[in-house]
């Protein structure tokens, strides 16, 4: 998370199975107290929707319905075109249609570490994914019947630029939707992000200084565990393959105007593996391959890294 300023209120909330984050700056407290207890119903309410973890939640029903136009709140619609939007963006490696496999790798093992000495490749798409096929209109989620849409790290991405957009009046503020950050503000607040480090997040191992805009990170070394065959997965799949990625990046962090957008660059970066990773972060951000190295890629101008 961001450095706090001095006069900066603050609100940490569960969401996400973990701890958010939110701090903003006004003269008035009630204000400030005001905006921060919107996000966290705002983000609550976004959790609680896109969840695939709960049978009753609007994306279990969606992904549960056999018809290929679903009638879905507004929320939901707007996750239907980031899936589409994510594809496009990642030219098919960012594939939120992949819950199949994502199940199929075993999510709920205990995590482990990631071993680095498993074969190395990019990973790449397979033509045109069911993503493309993913839309809303006015009322409806379409997509092909039986297509299954997992949430995961869009969501979160998505969840940031929403509590952006209610906070986008103040002076100074600063969201962590479970490490997907964005801040703003028209006092153009000078703001600390660490990157930690894939192996211990005690210790840091990149700094940067931004003002505003978003960033995200995207790893395979934590949310990981034993599949049933006693092999070592992730949550990050080849779409080639339907297996875990192994590119040889354990972790990308992608800078970007919006959440979404970060979030989708981090997870192409890291997919796209070490020769390729540059050209999926053209706002800047970082890299470490298996072997613990750091990558920087050159940032914006506007923005400014300073090495550790």
């Amino acid at each position: 998370m961001t450095t706090p300023t001095a006069t900066e209120h603050e609100l940490r909330f569960p969401c996400f199975g973990t701890t958010v984050t939110a701090r903003v700056s006004h003269p008035d407290e009630g204000i400030a107290a005001d905006a921060l207890d919107r996000v966290r119903d705002a983000l609550t309410d976004v959790h609680v929707r896109l969840t695939r973890f709960e049978p009753g939640s609007e994306l279990s029903r969606l992904n549960a319905d056999p018809r290929g136009h679903v009638p879905a709140g507004p929320l939901l619609r707007r996750f239907a075109d980031a899936v589409r939007h994510a594809g496009r963006l990642s030219d098919g490696l960012v594939d939120a249609t992949l819950l199949d496999a994502v199940e199929a790798a075993g999510y709920r093992h205990d995590l482990s570490r990631l071993p680095t000495t498993a074969p190395r490749r990019s990973a790449a798409a397979t033509g045109t994914g069911a993503w493309a096929a993913v839309r809303s209109d006015e009322r409806h989620v379409i997509r092909p019947p039986g297509v299954r849409l997992d949430s995961g790290g869009l969501g979160k991405g998505l969840a940031a630029d929403i509590a952006a957009e209610i906070l986008s009046g103040l002076p100074a503020w600063a969201i962590d939707c479970a490490g997907d950050l964005r801040m703003g503000g028209s006092a153009r607040v000078r703001r600390l992000v660490t990157i930690t480090s894939p192996y211990d997040r005690d210790r840091t191992i990149h700094d940067l200084h931004i003002t505003t805009g978003a960033i995200a990170t995207s790893g395979v070394t934590r949310r990981t565990w034993r599949s049933d065959d006693g092999r070592t997965a992730h949550h990050l799949i080849d779409p080639r393959t339907g297996e875990p990625a192994r590119t040889g990046i354990v972790q990308a962090t992608a800078l970007a105007p919006t959440g979404l957008e970060a979030e989708i660059r981090a997870k192409t970066a890291l997919l796209s593996g070490p020769l390729r990773a540059h050209r999926a972060l053209p706002r800047g951000g970082a890299f470490v391959t298996d072997d613990g190295e750091l990558h920087l890629v050159p940032a914006h101008r506007r923005l400014r890294f300073t090495r550790r």
